[in-house]
C-alpha cells in the first residue's frame, strides 16, 4: 500500500512544538499498516521537524534558547534581510535540524521510543500554517 496525504498544520509561534498527534490525526491509514514506513516532508525552508522528547515542555524551551544562541538574529553580515531579521537565520535553523522525517509503522502505530514525539520547529515570528507532505508505505 501506497498513500499519499497533504497536511496543513496550525500556525505556531517561533519556538519548537509538539505535533504528534495533529499528524496522526490526519493520517486515517495508518492503521491498517502491519509493517511499514511513514516518511514526512515539511513544504518549507523557515521551519523544521525533528523527533525528540515528548514529555517535558521544558526540553522544547531550552532547544528554542540554543537554537536562537546557534543562529541569532541580525548577525552582521547576512545578506538575505528583505524578508525580516528572522528569516536568513530560520533557513539556517531549518537545514540544521532539517525538514523530513521516516518512521517505522508497525501494526498500525509509530514505532518510536516511549519519549519520542515529532516537533514543528517554526523558526519565524508569524511562519503561518505549514504543509507537510506524508507517505504511508506498508
Amino acid at each position: 500500500m501506497w498513500q499519499r496525504h497533504r497536511l496543513s498544520l496550525e500556525p505556531r509561534p517561533r519556538g519548537f512544538h509538539l505535533v504528534t498527534d495533529e499528524i496522526l490525526g490526519a493520517l486515517p491509514d495508518l492503521g491498517e499498516i502491519r509493517t511499514g514506513l511513514l516518511h514526512l516532508q515539511l513544504m518549507h525552508t523557515s521551519a523544521s521537524l525533528t523527533l525528540n522528547e515528548n514529555a517535558d515542555p521544558d526540553v522544547r524551551h531550552d532547544m528554542a534558547l540554543f537554537a536562537s544562541k546557534l543562529a541569532p538574529e541580525n548577525l552582521s553580515g547576512m545578506r538575505h534581510t528583505l524578508e525580516g531579521a528572522d528569516d536568513m537565520p530560520a533557513h539556517v535553523l531549518a537545514s540544521l535540524f532539517g525538514t523530513e522525517l521516516t518512521l517505522a509503522v508497525e501494526r498500525g502505530r509509530l514505532l518510536t521510543g516511549t519519549w519520542q514525539g515529532i516537533w514543528l520547529g517554526e523558526h519565524r515570528e508569524r511562519g503561518g500554517a505549514r504543509k507537510v507532505t506524508a507517505t504511508l508505505m506498508g
